[in-house]
């Protein structure tokens, strides 16, 4: 029993870590590595839908490839939609001073755009249509341009 213990604790110790954003008030935010994650989640997204219609000429040939591309289309438009709540809702915007309209009307436009966000994410995972990953990019571009003022 011993043995196992030990065996276990060596496992647990040498283990790599796993390096995530964690939502204690450090400071430390990575806001251009989670728009650089997020472009290329949109663009892996677009990427997996043009390879099932491309794949789909031949479903019986390429049924495990079209297989796969849909999860893969299936994971990244996850990613965004956590990315989108987890992160910047979650963490990074911020609830404005009721009295302060200007502030009020750009946290409405912020959430307004991290909505449409995940609504095309969710699109994204229920077809193929290409207008969900352009649309994804554009409100991505807009919100960067809100949230960076």
């Amino acid at each position: 029993m011993s043995k196992l213990a030990i065996l276990c604790a060596a496992l647990f110790i040498s283990a790599p870590g796993v390096y995530g954003h964690c939502e204690i008030p450090c400071g430390i935010y990575g806001d251009d590595l989670r728009f650089a994650a997020l472009d290329e989640d949109i663009r892996t997204v677009e990427k997996s839908m043009r390879q099932i219609a491309e794949l789909s000429a031949d479903p019986g040939a390429n049924a495990n490839q079209i297989a796969r591309w849909v999860m893969n289309k299936e994971v990244h438009a996850d990613r965004i939609r956590e990315t989108v709540a987890q992160y910047f809702l979650a963490q990074r915007i911020k609830l404005p001073d009721e009295g302060d309209a200007a502030a009020v009307e750009a946290y409405r436009d912020q959430l307004a755009r991290l909505h449409k966000l995940i609504v095309h994410a969710m699109k994204s995972k229920q077809t193929t249509d290409l207008a969900h990953p352009a649309a994804l990019q554009e409100t991505l571009k807009a919100f960067r341009e809100a949230y960076e003022g």
